[in-house]
């Protein structure tokens, strides 16, 4: 008598609704949602399904089960005790990680649970972030010899230097009220609130013009990384380059009518 497999799960659900708001849901609740080479796999080709959505207006990632993301799969990281293995993992997780902050629209982690290591990354990474007040954070690598050096890389771009290097060298977690006061979340709720909390942001950005987000959101992140000379020019180019757009110009003269703006479309 021969047994059949056990078929896994696939590895991300996509959905899009109506509004154009796509939905990543982490569906490897018995691993944690770990960050395996599948896991990455199916994340990056989500996010590139985005990419190519000119309809889309924003993404939740979201996940099943008690974690959020446990980070990578140290089982599955032991097992390939290889330079050239852990070289293409991690190269695999960057960039899934730079096609979020590349995307055009804004991506919030919906965070129900344990973010650890690279799933503590992934939710630094995300524009914004909403969790649940049961909710723990953690880059707790250093606890096995191996400093979080990838997700180091968002944490100390979300807060203050010490408070990252501190969640960095001791391995200790922090709730999700310490994650808000340090910047890593934007907003805390109840474990059966959250998803109110999170549609109260989700409704504030597809209230705002697309194109404004998208120009917005680019140079967020390209004048952060440059010196502040270069920077007001960039962003001062943006802006001029914004307010000549239709939707600047629509919502300046209602603005000036004293009326809500029709965005155009």
């Amino acid at each position: 008598m021969t047994s059949t497999p056990t078929e896994l799960p696939p590895p991300v659900l996509h959905t899009r609704d109506a509004r154009g708001v796509h939905t990543l849901v982490l569906n490897r609740a018995a691993t944690f949602n770990a960050l395996s080479d599948d896991m990455l796999a199916a994340l990056q080709a989500a996010l590139d399904f985005v990419a190519n959505d000119a309809t889309a207006r924003l993404v939740v990632i979201a996940a099943e089960g008690k974690a959020f993301c446990a980070g990578h799969n140290l089982k599955d990281m032991r097992a390939h005790p290889e330079l050239a293995y852990y070289q293409k993992l991690f190269a695999q997780c960057t960039r899934m990680m730079l096609t979020i902050q590349n995307l055009a629209v804004p991506v919030i982690a919906r965070v129900q649970g344990l973010a650890t290591a690279a799933g503590c990354q992934l939710v630094a990474q995300c524009d914004l972030a909403v969790a649940a007040s049961n909710a723990t954070f953690g880059v707790n690598g250093i606890d096995v010899g191996l400093f979080c050096a990838t997700p180091s890389v968002p944490l100390v771009r979300n807060m203050p230097a010490k408070q990252a290097m501190e969640m960095l060298l001791t391995g200790e977690f922090i709730s999700a009220d310490e994650a808000r006061v340090r910047g890593l979340v934007n907003r805390v709720a109840p474990l059966d609130a959250l998803d109110a909390e999170l549609e109260k942001v989700v409704m504030s950005i597809l209230a705002k013009p697309r194109e404004a987000v998208a120009m917005g959101k680019a140079l967020f992140y390209k004048q952060r990384e440059t010196g502040i000379e270069a920077a007001y020019q960039l962003a001062g180019q943006t802006m001029a380059c914004n307010m000549n757009h239709p939707v600047a110009q629509e919502g300046v003269q209602a603005f000036i009518d004293k009326r809500k703006p029709q965005w155009p479309v």
